[in-house]
């Protein structure tokens, strides 16, 4: 047992560090951590204590062969007193089920023969009881579960009947494979009813420790093997009565039980505490990570941002070590490049003032030849007043100063889009991933509703941005391929005018000062949605353009770090994880 103990207490440090933390994406969305190492610790001292291994076992103990004699007696006695209502089932226990060596005093059992099965609750009458659905059954170890207050003529029929100390296990996916089972207690009068998707044991209680029980259905073992049994198609599948009621149940003398209870008790505390350190531990990570990032962007001056940048390359063995501290690097950078402090200045660049006015120039030719529309709504920038100060020979400019912006066009009503391929792709919201078009599931359209909406197309080296629903903001580069094709009307086609590099622009509109004004320009009415004048309206800053040319090159240079910095650690976090699983194999 000693060794047991060890295999726990000097692998704290890995139960701890084996953490899988998933990285930021979108606007909204929050930090999901998986504390692997102390989940994986967790269901360890689970299997331990099912198994035998946890506490010793005491040779004075009376073994569980009388115990379960006892349990037959007392069950022969309840039976007989309901006339026969009882469905007989197979109380044999599955034989193709290896559940490893049984300790001295064990025996192997199985549910439907220490309990009564989905039993039913013998009760006339109108009062209250307990009702409880699924939402309320915890996945914690403990089996708990909340409740709500009924008439127990609402309820009788139709539901699974419970009553105090009763266990229930969850027969549908997801919820039985997240470990949705319970021990009902404190019902209303002491008994109630619960949602139909429930396998139910009634046991005798004065001969177990029904929380002993319980940990058999919350283990790996059976979790595991039971994914194996169930049946049904995808998303409507359920486990057996037949496996619930026959698993092998290895039982323990009732004094070991207590023992086990109590020590699997004493070791989920211990996880407790090492998951909230560990929480603690990442939280204050974050904020160290968030606070001297910020100092960068948020530097007034020059001697400010150097102090800063001190602070951070001083730390950064501590600070990059999360993929989302590397990915709040890469915000920051992104920062940087649009406020002018990631490349020097070079005071022989044409500056930004002249560059617009070429802009402003090949507008009006592109209008004039047809190619672009002429907008009848005023885009001046006046009175435009960036949270930070950019370079001298910078502009801040209105997006539709410098672009020419269209929307896409949904196909005709009733219209379906094609599988099978056609020369003519029409591009979805779905297909635009990681800064390009995913070409993995495209759809298509014909020749005859291409001419319909054939004006609705985009280009090569085009910028692509969602204006609809929860991805508005999301923006990539048109690859060559999808030159010419349709663009679905949940998408803004952006036209780079010459004189601005489209990587430049495109970078720029996925950075955090840009995707705060689309959060703030977008209708939050029914669906979301971003009018394409509110879009026109964003603020660019405009570097010139020799220098949006080194600001790329240097953005490719340092995201090319980070990836490889990111690639570094979720090798890392693998081989954690896998050292935690090499770790619980061992312990048997």
């Amino acid at each position: 047992m000693g060794a047991v103990e060890n295999i726990i207490t000097d692998n704290l440090p890995l139960w701890s560090s084996s953490v899988q933390l998933k990285s930021t994406r979108g606007r909204g969305s929050s930090s999901k951590r998986n504390l692997y190492g102390i989940k994986k610790l967790r269901e360890l001292i689970l299997d331990l204590a099912v198994r035998g291994l946890l506490v010793p076992q005491d040779p004075n103990d009376e073994p569980a062969s009388v115990l379960l004699e006892n349990i037959l007696a007392e069950k022969k006695l309840r039976g007989s007193s309901k006339k026969g209502r009882t469905k007989n089932i197979n109380s044999k226990v599955l034989d193709d089920i290896d559940i490893g060596h049984t300790p001295d005093g064990w025996i192997v059992t199985s549910i439907s023969e220490i309990a009564e099965i989905q039993p039913k609750n013998d009760i006339e009458g109108e009062c209250d009881a307990s009702f409880v659905e699924m939402a309320s059954i915890s996945t914690n170890y403990d089996g708990s579960h909340e409740q709500q207050k009924r008439k127990w003529s609402k309820i009788k029929k139709g539901y699974t009947h419970i009553k105090n100390g009763d266990i229930g296990l969850a027969k549908v996916t997801p919820c039985f494979e997240n470990s949705k089972a319970a021990i009902f207690d404190n019902l209303i009068n002491g008994f109630g009813a619960a949602t139909t998707e429930l396998h139910v044991a009634r046991l005798a209680g004065e001969f177990l420790n029904t929380r002993f029980i319980l940990f058999h259905l919350k283990s790996a073992n059976f979790l595991t093997i039971g994914k194996t049994k169930m049946t049904g198609t995808s998303g409507l599948k359920r486990v057996p009565k037949d496996f619930f009621a026959r698993y092998p149940i290895t039982l323990a003398p009732l004094a070991e039980q207590h023992r086990i209870v109590t020590k699997v008790d004493e070791l989920m505390a211990l996880c407790d505490t090492l998951e909230q350190q560990q929480e603690n531990s990442i939280e204050a990570h974050e904020t160290l990570v968030e606070t001297l990032f910020s100092a960068l962007t948020n530097a007034p001056d020059a001697e400010a941002f150097q102090s800063a940048w001190e602070r951070v390359s001083k730390h950064f063995d501590t600070l990059l070590t999360t993929e989302r501290s590397v990915d709040k690097l890469k915000e920051t950078i992104l920062q940087l490049a649009i406020m002018g402090k990631l490349v020097p200045q070079d005071p022989n660049d044409e500056p930004a003032s002249v560059l617009l006015k070429k802009i402003a120039s090949e507008k009006e030719r592109l209008i004039k030849d047809g190619e672009i529309k002429k907008k009848n709504n005023s885009l001046e920038t006046n009175n435009i007043d960036p949270f930070f100060k950019i370079p001298n020979n910078w502009k801040m400019v209105n997006l539709g100063k410098i672009t020419a912006i269209t929307g896409g066009k949904r196909v005709s009503k009733g219209y379906k889009l094609k599988l099978e391929p056609t020369p003519f792709i029409y591009i979805r919201v779905t297909d635009m991933k990681n800064g390009t078009i995913d070409d993995s599931n495209l759809h298509y359209i014909g020749a005859e509703e291409r001419e319909k909406i054939k004006s609705y197309i985009v280009h090569e080296d085009d910028i692509y941005m969602t204006i609809v629903g929860a991805t508005i903001g999301k923006c990539g580069i048109v690859p060559s391929k999808f030159d010419n094709m349709n663009l679905t009307e949940n998408a803004a086609r952006i036209k780079v005018i010459s004189g601005v590099n489209n990587k430049f622009l495109y970078l720029t509109l996925r950075g955090e000062y840009c995707q705060n004004q689309f959060h703030q320009k977008t209708n939050k009415v029914g669906v979301e949605k971003m009018a394409l004048s509110r879009l026109e309206s964003t603020k660019i800053p405009l570097p010139p353009l020799a220098e949006q040319h080194r600001i790329v090159a240097k953005v490719d240079e340092l995201m090319a770090l980070c990836d490889d910095l990111k690639q570094s650690l979720n090798e890392a976090q693998t081989t954690q994880m896998q050292l935690t699983d090499a770790v619980v194999e061992n312990a048997f």
